[in-house]
Protein backbone atom coordinates (compact mmCIF):
# COMPACT_ATOMS: atom_id res chain seq x y z
CA UNK A 1 0.00 0.00 0.00
CA UNK A 2 2.89 2.31 0.93
CA UNK A 3 5.04 1.73 -2.54
CA UNK A 4 1.21 2.75 -4.67
CA UNK A 5 1.07 5.98 -2.70
CA UNK A 6 4.47 6.84 -3.36
CA UNK A 7 3.70 5.93 -7.10
CA UNK A 8 0.89 7.48 -7.50
CA UNK A 9 2.59 10.85 -5.73
CA UNK A 10 5.36 10.22 -8.55
CA UNK A 11 2.92 10.20 -11.10
CA UNK A 12 0.73 12.88 -10.12
CA UNK A 13 4.21 15.09 -9.44
CA UNK A 14 5.32 14.25 -12.97
CA UNK A 15 1.54 15.22 -14.84
CA UNK A 16 2.00 18.35 -13.32
CA UNK A 17 5.13 19.28 -14.57
CA UNK A 18 4.53 18.19 -17.85
CA UNK A 19 1.31 20.17 -17.57
CA UNK A 20 3.56 23.39 -16.84
CA UNK A 21 5.86 22.96 -19.95
CA UNK A 22 4.78 25.65 -22.82
CA UNK A 23 5.91 23.17 -25.71
CA UNK A 24 5.20 26.34 -28.34
CA UNK A 25 6.48 29.28 -26.26
CA UNK A 26 6.71 32.76 -27.07
CA UNK A 27 10.67 34.09 -28.66
CA UNK A 28 12.22 36.97 -29.40
CA UNK A 29 13.96 36.11 -32.95
CA UNK A 30 17.16 38.64 -33.36
CA UNK A 31 18.20 39.07 -37.56
CA UNK A 32 21.50 39.89 -36.82
CA UNK A 33 24.86 40.50 -38.67
CA UNK A 34 28.07 39.97 -37.96
CA UNK A 35 29.16 43.21 -39.88
CA UNK A 36 25.78 45.38 -38.08
CA UNK A 37 26.89 48.21 -36.32
CA UNK A 38 23.64 48.25 -34.76
CA UNK A 39 23.39 45.11 -34.08
CA UNK A 40 26.55 45.61 -31.50
CA UNK A 41 25.33 48.35 -30.50
CA UNK A 42 22.19 46.76 -29.20
CA UNK A 43 24.47 43.53 -27.38
CA UNK A 44 25.95 45.89 -25.86
CA UNK A 45 23.46 47.91 -24.62
CA UNK A 46 20.60 45.24 -23.99
CA UNK A 47 22.12 41.91 -24.88
CA UNK A 48 24.34 41.51 -22.02
CA UNK A 49 20.99 41.94 -19.76
CA UNK A 50 18.08 41.06 -21.84
CA UNK A 51 18.25 37.26 -20.08
CA UNK A 52 18.09 38.86 -16.71
CA UNK A 53 15.20 41.08 -17.55
CA UNK A 54 11.16 39.96 -16.89
CA UNK A 55 10.67 40.25 -20.63
CA UNK A 56 13.70 38.27 -21.37
CA UNK A 57 12.57 35.34 -18.95
CA UNK A 58 9.37 35.34 -20.40
CA UNK A 59 10.61 35.86 -24.20
CA UNK A 60 13.73 34.17 -24.62
CA UNK A 61 16.19 35.70 -27.36
CA UNK A 62 17.26 33.53 -30.02
CA UNK A 63 19.37 34.47 -33.02
CA UNK A 64 19.62 34.10 -36.35
CA UNK A 65 22.65 35.27 -38.81
CA UNK A 66 21.23 36.61 -41.91
CA UNK A 67 23.99 35.72 -43.67
CA UNK A 68 24.12 31.96 -42.71
CA UNK A 69 20.67 29.79 -44.31
CA UNK A 70 17.65 30.43 -42.17
CA UNK A 71 16.61 27.47 -39.47
CA UNK A 72 13.64 25.07 -40.94
CA UNK A 73 11.44 26.71 -38.74
CA UNK A 74 11.79 29.79 -39.39
CA UNK A 75 11.74 30.26 -43.31
CA UNK A 76 8.10 31.24 -43.20
CA UNK A 77 9.26 34.27 -41.75
CA UNK A 78 9.53 36.91 -45.08
CA UNK A 79 11.14 40.61 -45.47
CA UNK A 80 13.84 40.41 -43.58
CA UNK A 81 16.05 43.18 -45.03
CA UNK A 82 17.50 45.53 -42.33
CA UNK A 83 19.67 44.30 -39.42
CA UNK A 84 18.84 43.50 -36.91
CA UNK A 85 14.78 43.07 -36.79
CA UNK A 86 13.43 41.04 -34.12
CA UNK A 87 10.82 39.45 -34.71
CA UNK A 88 8.37 38.03 -32.13
CA UNK A 89 7.68 34.33 -32.68
CA UNK A 90 4.34 32.65 -30.95
CA UNK A 91 3.20 29.36 -31.56
CA UNK A 92 5.03 29.27 -34.94
CA UNK A 93 3.57 32.52 -35.92
CA UNK A 94 4.84 36.13 -36.30
CA UNK A 95 3.55 38.18 -33.91
CA UNK A 96 4.83 41.51 -34.34
CA UNK A 97 8.21 43.12 -35.71
CA UNK A 98 11.04 45.85 -34.45
CA UNK A 99 13.30 46.90 -37.24
CA UNK A 100 16.49 48.62 -36.30
CA UNK A 101 18.13 49.73 -33.47
CA UNK A 102 18.36 53.75 -32.58
CA UNK A 103 18.73 53.32 -28.95
CA UNK A 104 17.76 51.32 -25.74
CA UNK A 105 14.79 53.43 -25.06
CA UNK A 106 13.52 53.08 -28.41
CA UNK A 107 13.74 48.88 -28.06
CA UNK A 108 12.31 48.51 -24.32
CA UNK A 109 9.30 51.19 -25.83
CA UNK A 110 8.70 49.28 -28.89
CA UNK A 111 9.20 45.72 -27.28
CA UNK A 112 6.68 46.69 -24.57
CA UNK A 113 4.28 47.76 -26.55
CA UNK A 114 4.49 44.87 -28.91
CA UNK A 115 4.34 42.65 -25.64
CA UNK A 116 0.99 44.82 -24.62
CA UNK A 117 -0.72 43.99 -28.18
CA UNK A 118 0.52 40.71 -27.97
CA UNK A 119 -1.20 40.45 -24.46
CA UNK A 120 -4.17 42.09 -25.13
CA UNK A 121 -5.08 39.55 -28.37
CA UNK A 122 -4.76 36.69 -26.33
CA UNK A 123 -7.23 38.20 -23.85
CA UNK A 124 -9.97 37.92 -26.45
Amino acid sequence: MIRRGWMNTLLAGLLIGLMSINVAAAELVMFESATCPWCAAWNRDVGIIYHKTEEGQRVPLRRVDVDTPRPADLRHIEGIVYTPTFVLVEDGREMGRIIGYPGEDHFWGLFGELLRKTDAGAGS
